[in-house]
């Protein structure tokens, strides 16, 4: 593929054509889940501001939100927290015939809850012991999973923290605890060497995306994902649109409640 020589990263147009390309095999990917009764577990973790919302925003853009859906949990209430630890997260696993990507998942018991204090060391110890389990239950019991950590430098983790912290349509998406991950750099780093001794298995290994580049990152990811799953084009039955029946005499009554008014008036102008 095609890069800018000034900057080193993927093209727009190049980007584009083959994002599109694979979204269309990610549309044939879900018609075989849905047919087969499959279920795919795709985890999306990393560092903030990897880039890890703009892919799945691509990976589930064509795709059916009955069948594909993401998980994105909040931080758990004071009932949750009294649960097993997994439990939480056990509720969003998917059905046959679905896909759910977790925009972060238990995962934050070995990231953000270890570094930021939200867990003790007893609850950690016992996450990364039971969390190669949990796993192996999964795909013992037929689930698809797939993980994947996406990388950043601290340089371009910062840049796009200001860029953020600029753009008033994504300010929403910088908090005080995405913040403190500049001062806690290292121990991030830490925290994720430890988890991926403990969780990278033989059945559930991590894949790593390097994310400094993030067209090449979605591209990158979306591909392995497709080329790891031996999902195959399902036919489907051909539809034809029918002929328009001839009225009837069905007459229109008037109209109930408010129309919408017509703002684009004014910008044609």
């Amino acid at each position: 593929m095609s890069t800018d020589p000034r900057t080193g990263r993927l093209k727009r147009k190049a980007y584009e054509k083959e994002l599109l390309r694979l979204q269309g095999e990610l549309v044939k990917l879900q018609e075989w889940v849905k047919a087969g009764g499959h279920r795919v577990v795709v985890i999306f973790e990393g560092r903030d501001a990897a880039g890890k919302g703009s892919t799945i925003k691509r990976v589930a853009e064509y795709l059916n939100p009955r069948v594909a859906r993401i998980a994105a949990l909040p931080a758990p209430t004071e009932r949750e927290r009294t649960q097993w630890y997994f439990q939480r997260y056990v509720a969003h696993l998917p059905a046959a015939g679905e896909i759910v990507l977790f925009d972060r998942s238990w995962y934050n018991r070995a990231g953000v809850e270890r570094v930021m204090g939200f867990c003790t060391q007893e609850e950690y110890t016992r996450f990364l012991h039971q969390c190669p389990i949990f796993e192996r239950l999964l795909i013992e019991d037929g689930i698809l999973l797939r993980k994947y950590w996406f990388s950043v430098s601290d340089a371009e983790q910062e840049r796009r923290f200001r860029a953020r912290l600029e753009d008033p349509m994504r300010r929403w998406k910088l908090s005080e605890i995405d913040l403190e991950s500049i001062n806690r750099w290292e121990d991030y780093s830490r925290a994720k060497d430890e988890m991926m001794v403990h969780t990278h298995i033989p059945e559930a290994p991590w894949y790593d995306v390097e994310s400094e580049d993030k067209r090449r990152a979605r591209v990158n990811m979306i591909a392995h994902l497709l080329a790891s799953i031996p999902y195959h084009e399902v036919r489907r039955a051909p539809l034809e649109i029918p002929e328009r029946p001839a009225p009837t005499g069905y007459r229109r009554p008037p109209r109930v409640g408010s129309r919408v008014p017509d703002v684009t008036r004014g910008l044609l102008e």
